[in-house]
């Protein structure tokens, strides 16, 4: 017996290292992914440093330099009260990322365990559970996210509780169209053969080989994430001021045509992280997916 394991656990080990390595050699070729990655990694290095070397603090005010152009002294300028641009800016993304990979992270582990469960399970709480995930689904999610606020208040905990509420359903229903197209076979139905509990197939059988999907739809989803966090800080129902939020710093500056500047480099911000989830969500695409990885080299 022991021999015996050891003989299979050769090839799987062999099986499981071929599909990492292809894994990142198609991803190290796509050089869009590779430079979104260096895009978030940046933003996650300003994020991590930036109480170190910003220039000013985020909430440090000087009236009479209010409203100053970019210059050497202010690089991104000045807003209304005479705060730095570049250091809100920097400051704002301990704001957003961790936002994002909350919402993001939480929404696919709460809406792939949901669709996971009444997947294999069937039956009346499938249906229940599907049906609520189509209610939700049947809202824009600015719109639902924009009612949930408005009824809870602003704030950041309050707008993370919105995006999830409106971001699990597209996880449980992609997570459970997976199972329910991989559950019926040939090692599905081997495993409950040999009388394999349902966790156990879950586990070890179906999550496995539907986990790639998800994780795919996830990345895309980070942009959208982080636009509808900016998008409810814009009309003021989002992070509450003077934290210095990307949405809520364009929304300072709409007003201000002139000052272009308090609203244009926080967009830019914006923009180029969007741009850097969207390039990571096209790479990882790419390696995950055969099929699409085949097409590209035909």
């Amino acid at each position: 017996m022991p021999a015996r394991t050891v003989t299979h656990s050769k090839p799987v080990a062999l099986a499981v290292k071929t599909r990492r390595r292809h894994f990142a050699q198609a991803l190290l070729r796509n050089q869009t992914a590779l430079a979104g990655l260096l895009v978030v990694l940046g933003w996650v290095a300003v994020a991590l440093t930036v109480s170190w070397w910003a220039p000013y603090g985020p909430l440090q005010q000087d009236v009479m330099n209010r409203l100053k152009p970019p210059s050497p002294r202010h690089l991104f300028g000045t807003d209304q009260l005479g705060r730095d641009v570049l250091s809100r800016v920097m400051y704002g993304a301990q704001i957003s990322l961790p936002m994002v990979a909350i919402v993001a992270g939480g929404a696919t582990i709460i809406g792939g365990s949901i669709g996971a469960i009444v997947g294999i399970v069937g039956g009346r709480i499938d249906d229940l559970v599907m049906r609520l995930a189509d209610i939700t689904l049947a809202f824009p999610s600015i719109v639902l996210a924009m009612a949930i606020v408005a009824a809870t208040g602003p704030g950041l905990s309050n707008i993370v509780l919105a995006m999830l509420i409106t971001g699990w359903p597209q996880y449980a229903r992609l997570m459970r169209g997976q199972v329910l197209s991989i559950k019926q076979r040939e090692h599905v139905e081997a495993a409950r053969a040999l009388g394999a509990s349902d966790a156990r197939v879950l586990a070890r059988h179906l999550i496995p080989h539907c986990v790639s999907p998800v994780v795919v739809a996830a990345s895309l989803d980070l942009g959208n994430v982080l636009l509808l966090a900016a998008g409810l800080s814009f009309i003021g129902l989002g992070v509450i001021p003077p934290q210095p939020e990307w949405g809520a710093m364009v929304a300072e500056g709409r007003t201000k045509f002139l000052q272009w500047w308090m609203s244009g480099f926080p967009g830019l911000a914006i923009t180029s992280m969007v741009l850097g989830f969207n390039f990571i969500g096209d790479g990882l695409r790419d390696a995950l997916d055969p099929r699409f990885r085949t097409s590209k080299l035909a």
